[in-house]
């Protein structure tokens, strides 16, 4: 939806593909056959995250692999492991945190080449199925517990992890949770809700709790909302996994601006990077899309800059 004329269009190129000697076709996975229909794919690349280098780490969930890309283009295998990565997030100290779908939350050692299980379970329950996490300024760890949730099935969660070891359940009632991110004060959480296709804004209470949740954005697809990111301005970015669109929405919710895939329509997950572009994972031809987003910041509306 907008109100002041149609979104701004800004395209993207593709910054980097998957080589071939990474690449597994026609190998049969159990997380493509739950999740892609039986269909063998070659790779799934998600949860796009730089280190303080400039480093950009990706997880490819069906062969429970992460990757670095470094700064010269090149790739390099960091582990492989019995899991499906999903997310993964780099903390400000440099912390690499990963949201397994089948292990739960987890910590990679890149350097070392390993990685642990930090949350596997909750009151001795395992997780229905990990997805992405959000890393608060608090060291609080947000994350979704999507598994195999949906309208037929509104039982996702949201949990938050504090530094003390404390979980709190969040949401318990979830079509099919996935990224999460705060906004700039930290008071908000929008989480994507993949098969609701719509965005649900939690806020967050000063005891800890959560009150008024509601719908935010809605789109339409056979897929939905996936990764989300958010500006300092506000502005939430919001990949759609069906589309071929990452999608600017405005502190109101009005629909600003599209970043349009040039390459498949699998819009996964996205990053800000350090050089202030926006980075895409298009998960079903294994590349990185990067966009420009010098235009967003001298858009008019209505005769007005902002």
């Amino acid at each position: 939806m907008y109100l002041d004329g149609p979104p701004r269009v800004i395209e993207t190129r593709v910054l980097s593909t998957m080589p071939a000697e990474f690449r597994r076709p026609g190998l049969r996975s159990d997380w493509a056959d739950a999740n892609r229909g039986g269909k063998p794919v070659d790779c799934f690349i998600e949860g796009p995250s730089f280190d303080a280098s400039g480093n950009l780490y990706l997880v490819d969930i069906p062969f429970g692999r992460i990757f670095r890309i470094a700064t010269d283009g090149s790739w390099s295998l960091v582990i492989e492991y019995d899991g499906w990565p999903n997310g993964l997030k780099i903390a400000p100290d440099g912390r690499i945190l990963v949201a397994d779908y089948m292990n739960g939350l987890m910590e990679l050692d890149a350097r070392r080449g390993t990685i642990r299980t930090l949350l596997g379970h909750r009151n001795s329950e395992s997780f229905r199925g990990c997805n992405d996490l959000h890393i608060a300024s608090t060291g609080d760890i947000y994350f979704t517990d999507q598994g195999q949730t949906g309208l037929h099935d509104p039982s996702g969660r949201v949990f938050r992890l504090r530094p003390d070891g404390r979980l709190d359940c969040l949401i318990s009632n979830g079509p099919s949770p996935n990224g999460l991110v705060l906004d700039p004060n930290e008071t908000v959480l929008f989480v994507a809700m993949t098969r609701d296709n719509c965005v649900w804004r939690v806020p967050l209470t000063k005891d800890g709790g959560v009150a008024k949740v509601g719908k935010f954005s809605s789109f339409f697809g056979t897929s939905g909302p996936d990764g989300l990111a958010i500006d300092a301005k506000g502005q939430l970015f919001v990949a759609h996994a069906s589309l071929g669109h990452v999608f600017v929405l405005a502190a109101n919710g009005e629909c600003i601006a599209r970043i349009r895939s040039c390459t498949g329509s699998t819009c996964t997950n996205i990053a800000f990077g350090p050089d202030g572009a926006l980075y895409i994972t298009e998960s079903s031809t294994g590349s990185v899309l990067i966009a420009d987003l010098d235009s967003l910041s001298n858009r008019t509306r209505g005769g007005h800059r902002t």
